[in-house]
């Protein structure tokens, strides 16, 4: 008998749960981000509680589960309801703090996400003074991916004094967050 897809999804939820096997955990969250990209699934995923899966593996050690987390959450945020529950949930910080990941994947998927949690009520947080600062950064960048991201990010969510105020304080100051290898 097939599985629908509610308990399919339940199954890898358990799985994941369940397993003391690092990867395992890797892979049944892996498919979770990849069902996070199909709308036909989301009642489902925020009735399992992913969204607070993924937003709790923001936080793990292991750069792995933290990529295959920030890529499920780019790929719920574009659903009003999903953005709604990141934006509660306090979910902006753990996804500014992927930022400073030297997996690039992570740090593409970050910057999407802020993005696409950009509204009117919470662009004082995506597009915070130290976001503004590791954007500008990151337009730098010689990998061409982040680079035309980070810029995309400056010129579509910032708005020109934000930027300029962190040009000036990046000026004076020798730390940032490091840009992820290649």
């Amino acid at each position: 008998m097939e599985l629908g897809r509610l308990e399919y999804l339940q199954a890898l939820v358990t799985e994941f749960q369940a397993t003391d096997s690092a990867e395992a955990k890797e892979q049944v969250l892996a498919n979770l981000a990849n069902f996070a990209y199909d709308p036909k699934n989301y009642e489902y995923l925020r009735q399992l509680q992913v969204l607070d899966l993924f937003l709790d593996m923001l936080t793990e050690d292991n750069e792995t589960l933290v990529e295959f987390a920030i890529g499920g959450l780019c790929n719920l945020c574009l659903d009003k309801t999903n953005k709604e529950y990141i934006l509660e949930a306090n979910g902006v910080e753990p996804i500014i703090n992927c930022l400073s990941s030297s997996n690039e994947e992570t740090v593409v998927s970050a910057v999407t996400t802020l993005m696409f949690l950009t509204t009117p009520q919470s662009r004082h947080q995506t597009t915070a003074l130290p976001v503004v600062e590791c954007m500008l950064r990151f337009s730098l960048s010689a990998n061409k991916r982040l680079s035309n991201l980070a810029s995309l990010f400056l010129e579509d969510y910032c708005s020109p004094p934000q930027v300029e105020e962190a040009r000036n304080l990046s000026k004076h100051t020798a730390v940032g967050i490091p840009l992820p290898k290649d």
